[in-house]
């Protein structure tokens, strides 16, 4: 469409949009100028995008026409170069989705723990190094690659970590949309892959079972005699029986220290964990599910650390160091003592997380109202009556057997 489809007469009082000399110019009503022909001239070429910045002038004047607020002296406010003001585009260097990802974490850094830099975000990062050359511009191809690479799971935390990314990116004004905003919703997960990974594999020992594990850590069962005492297992004798004894997940136990033991009140306090970080293990405030949870400890448990304890001691030092110092690292303790232990008992491998299970499950055993329990561990009722319950020993499936076309429980 161009200025012709203006020509002609326009209505008594408006405006119309002429072309003169193939430049655009209004011609205003006569009748505020004494009758004679008037026009202001726009300066802009007739093509279709200065056509519509005309139109759009029309539309004002008549409106201000119309109201009566129109003022025919002063028509410089309605030429565009004084009314429309030019805005340059802001320049922005283009960044790829790995540059973008490295400012974000950069940004979220302080706030976050180093476990979950080291593991989570650190798992994206990896990711898009595969994908160096894309930008949010690519959005698609980028959910495509998740889809066909990746577990239907990790493609969903994939796909949600970049649209974190991309609105933290757009409030940092790097970009104007957020490509990934609404992509993860569109990922729906398999059934099975909705259950968090540690309410999963609930196989715990029988307190039979445990005892002789414990036994065989404190007694050195399956150490060569010429084992050096560094390398004795019963150097984690106090720490596997804390484990089996309490029901707390092992890095807490890894991370307390002896100002969290106060052995007069018989009270432990669970305040920290220790997690793996970009430059190691490390210990962070706070528990995966509360700031922090305390235990009344019985005298079993008060015997233990009695007696672990070493005689020059500070609050900060360890209570279960590992045997060099520092903390034990739970991917060697598993495969090099843990395992050699249920080997030499003969015992189904199971991992040293499956002790918190075993207290659990051995409470539930007992009586105990799973509310308890679930304060004593650091979880919620529901879990435990979700992923425990069968898991009690005590229940049986009843023998079902037929009896004149009826069915009776034994």
């Amino acid at each position: 469409m161009d200025s012709n489809a203006f020509t002609g007469r326009a209505s008594k009082g408006s405006v119309s949009i002429e072309n003169f000399q193939g430049r655009l110019r209004l011609h205003l009503p006569r009748e505020f100028y004494g009758g004679k022909n008037k026009y202001l001239t726009l300066g802009l070429a007739d093509t279709p995008n200065n056509l519509t910045i005309a139109e759009f002038k029309v539309k004002q004047i008549n409106f201000e026409i119309a109201n009566g607020i129109f003022d025919p002296n002063n028509l410089e406010r309605h030429k565009p170069e004084r009314c429309l003001k030019i805005v340059e585009p802001v320049s922005r260097k283009s960044l790829s989705l790995l540059e973008t990802w490295d400012k974000y974490v950069d940004f979220k850094r302080p706030s976050i723990s180093p476990s979950y830099i080291a593991h989570q975000l650190q798992a994206t990062r990896n990711h898009l190094k595969k994908l160096s050359d894309l930008s949010e511009m690519d959005a698609v191809a980028v959910r495509d690659w998740a889809m066909a690479n990746l577990t239907v799971d990790s493609a969903k935390r994939f796909i949600t970590q970049l649209s974190a990314c991309y609105g933290w990116a757009k409030k940092s004004k790097l970009i104007d949309v957020n490509p990934f905003a609404l992509m993860a919703s569109e990922i729906k997960l398999p059934r099975s892959e909705k259950v968090d990974a540690e309410d999963v594999g609930i196989n715990p020992f029988t307190a039979a079972e445990r005892d002789l594990i414990v036994q065989a850590f404190k007694t050195n069962q399956f150490c060569h005699a010429c084992t050096s005492k560094n390398n004795q297992h019963s150097n984690y004798a106090a720490y596997v029986q804390f484990l089996f004894y309490t029901g707390c997940r092992p890095s807490e136990a890894i991370g307390l220290q002896w100002k969290n033991i106060d052995l007069e009140k018989c009270i432990v306090l669970f305040d920290g964990a220790v997690v793996q970080s970009l430059k190691g293990l490390v210990r962070k405030k706070g528990l995966k599910t509360q700031a922090f949870r305390k235990l009344k400890i019985n005298g079993q448990l008060r015997e233990i650390l009695e007696n672990s304890r070493p005689k020059n001691f500070t609050p900060d030092s360890l209570v279960f160091p590992a045997p060099e110092g520092g903390f034990i690292i739970q991917g060697n303790f598993g495969s090099r003592v843990w395992k050699k232990v249920l080997q030499g008992l003969g015992l189904e491998y199971r991992v040293p997380y499956q002790t918190r299970h075993t207290f659990i499950t051995l409470c539930l055993d007992k009586g105990i109202d799973a509310k308890d329990v679930a304060r004593w561990v650091g979880n919620s009722p529901e879990i435990i009556y979700r992923h425990y319950a069968g898991n009690r020993r005590d229940l049986q499936v009843p023998e079902i057997y037929s009896t004149s076309g009826c069915y009776e429980v034994q």
